[in-house]
């Protein structure tokens, strides 16, 4: 569980309701025309823009945003420097033993088992990163999209609701909620946009990144083994990846 975006989330949602409760009846937020030209104008639009497929697989890839369990950039390269000793000692056959628990990392430890060209493994892996970036890329393009939509139809709510005040002006009742629906519909349309849809895109794309860094530093390190380096060599090439303290830290160490 991602506990930032849970708590950030949820976070920013209190205090704008604790800002309406604060201002008086929460009860005057809420309008039911507001909301269906907002929320259900906003998730019809961006469903026209893609498949259903595409628009209902955009809410299993942001699950990624709760709950996403990534391994650190050292247990890799730790793996990798293990495999690259077992190789040089005792061959590529020797990796079919390796317990390894990333799945693209044994997809390319399978390759080189099965006798594979370095090129070929090299061009494997490059298209599954490239192929699964682009799918979490699209996710975080659908959210960012519904970002900004609501606020577009939030002001469409807002002309629908000045249009009905100003065509029955000389009615004082009808005044009030025509009003309510012209402000309700950009307060919707923001906090959708800000507190909701924007927020998941940018958290989306960062865990695409932070998949993508990992991937490569796991096709480095394939790579290398296929091309029979020296396992600190491995090491040392690997560790660019990591931010400049951890790497200095690491090499203390050893």
């Amino acid at each position: 569980m991602d506990l930032a975006t849970l708590i950030g989330m949820l976070g920013a949602i209190g205090f704008v309701v604790m800002a309406m409760v604060m201002g008086g009846d929460i009860g005057m937020f809420i309008n039911v025309p507001s909301v269906l030209i907002v929320f259900g104008g906003t998730l019809f639009v961006i469903l026209s823009q893609h498949t259903m497929g595409q628009f209902f697989g955009a809410g299993k890839i942001a699950g990624k945003a709760f709950m996403f369990k990534i391994e650190a950039p050292e247990e890799l390269i730790q793996k990798i420097v293990e495999m690259a000793d077992a190789a040089r000692k005792g061959g590529f056959l020797a990796l079919e033993e390796a317990e390894i628990e990333n799945a693209f990392m044994q997809k390319g430890v399978d390759m080189l088992v099965d006798g594979h060209d370095v090129e070929v493994v090299r061009e494997t892996l490059a298209k599954d990163i490239s192929m699964t970036t682009a799918r979490h890329e699209f996710g975080a393009a659908i959210f960012k999209g519904m970002g900004d939509v609501a606020p577009a139809m939030g002001m469409i709510g807002t002309l629908i609701g000045l249009v009905a005040m100003l065509s029955n002006m000389d009615d004082p009742k009808s005044i009030g909620p025509a009003m309510a629906v012209a402000l309700l519909t950009t307060l919707y349309g923001a906090f959708l946009a800000n507190v909701i849809c924007l927020p998941m895109a940018v958290k989306l794309s960062n865990r695409a990144l932070e998949e993508q860094l990992n991937q490569s530093l796991v096709l480095d390190g394939i790579v290398g083994i296929a091309d029979g380096q020296n396992p600190r060599v491995i090491e040392g090439i690997l560790k660019n990846y990591l931010a400049a303290s951890k790497r200095n830290d690491n090499t203390e160490e050893e």
